[in-house]
């Protein structure tokens, strides 16, 4: 069940139906093409399903994870492969947070703490979807009360793709004062999807300062320079040269699982991480407008799900770079604020750029 192809200014959109839930709801999904790339986002979460792009020699592979039915993610509420996770992405110290000295309390789903916005958060939700110019937007309406959170929050993010640069543009609006920090949970592999690990990839990230985090993976309030540590992505690193180093943060990660505090004025698109593959030549060149970007290199995945190609996705078989403001900002008046009030619409942006290298 698939409309015809719609010519736009820079490429194709198509929609199709990805499958069903299990209450036979019929989930669309969006291909979106240019002359470089070829991108696919379903309803399902706003989840980045597919991006397929060529090497330095021209073959094509998808470079994140993800499953090809609707079914893998219906039964994979862990990973959060390609998600967009929210109400508030990353973690909230014990669930807990305050308003204008009213608390709140969201259910804990990560040791005592609140991940992604509870153990139901948005990625978990089919989206109203629409065509747009050389892209797709979809809409959630999180009721007053959702998770615990405060507000009835509409949040609008949209793909588009325009030649080699996949663009996603993020909107919220509440009723009620509330907090929030929307992000896409995206794991990617510039080698391929099914091509082992990411240790050999290299990093680099615009961000002299990180938030070190204690045991339960909440940050101690302080920013920290990266300067003399495993850290330190100033200038390109190979991911896995550093990994198991016997470094505190890197222990509590189990890997790096941390916020990186950007340079530059949150608000600007600017310069947030440059990745390269030098295997297959494959770059990868994120700008954002966030404060903050979160590095997680796969550490908890274990083989558990199977994706594509009948891999089961291990240790270290993708990273994310997950453009955000800070963890449990709720609860660190020092970091940036994520309170979202009545009246205001909260915007962000974020580019995902590919391109290739030479052989070294």
């Amino acid at each position: 069940m698939a409309m015809a192809l719609t010519a736009v200014a820079q490429g194709e959109v198509k929609m199709s139906i990805f499958g069903h839930t299990k209450d036979g709801v019929a989930v669309p999904i969006y291909t979106l093409k240019s002359a470089q790339i070829e991108v696919r986002a379903t309803a399902y979460g706003a989840k980045l399903v597919s991006i397929r792009t060529p090497d330095r020699t021209g073959k094509i592979a998808d470079v994140v994870l993800g499953y090809d039915t609707l079914d893998g993610y219906l039964n994979d509420n862990s990973t959060h492969f390609g998600s967009i996770v929210g109400r508030y992405g990353n973690r909230i110290a014990l669930g807990k947070f305050s308003i204008d000295g009213k608390s709140y309390q969201v259910p804990i789903n990560n040791g005592a703490n609140a991940l992604h916005g509870g153990p139901v958060g948005f990625d978990q939700y089919v989206w109203e979807a629409k065509e747009v110019p050389n892209g797709v937007e979809f809409t959630h309406i999180s009721p007053d009360g959702d998770m615990g959170f405060p507000g009835t929050l509409t949040a609008k993010v949209k793909y588009t793709l325009t030649g080699d640069t996949l663009r996603i543009d993020y909107s919220s609006t509440s009723d009620k004062a509330t907090v929030v920090n929307l992000t896409n949970h995206a794991y990617f592999n510039l080698r391929g999807d099914d091509q082992g690990t990411i240790l050999d990839e290299k990093l680099e990230l615009n961000a002299d300062r990180f938030t070190p985090v204690d045991a339960g993976l909440i940050p101690t309030g302080i920013l920290a320079p990266v300067a003399g540590t495993p850290l330190d992505f100033r200038k390109p690193e190979v991911v896995g040269a550093r990994i198991d180093s016997d470094d505190e943060q890197i222990k509590l990660g189990g890997g790096y699982d941390h916020n990186f505090v950007l340079n530059g004025n949150a608000g600007a698109l600017r310069l947030a991480a440059i990745v390269t593959d030098p295997e297959s030549g494959r770059k990868l060149t994120v700008e954002t407008t966030e404060p903050g970007i979160q590095f997680y290199t796969g550490n908890f995945l274990d083989g558990t799900f199977t994706g594509r190609h009948g891999v089961k996705y291990e240790k270290h078989t993708g990273f994310c770079l997950e453009t955000q403001h800070f963890p449990d900002s709720p609860n660190q008046s020092q970091f940036p604020s994520t309170v979202l009030r009545p009246g205001v619409t909260r915007h962000s942006t974020t580019t995902f750029s590919f391109s290739t290298v030479k052989a070294e």
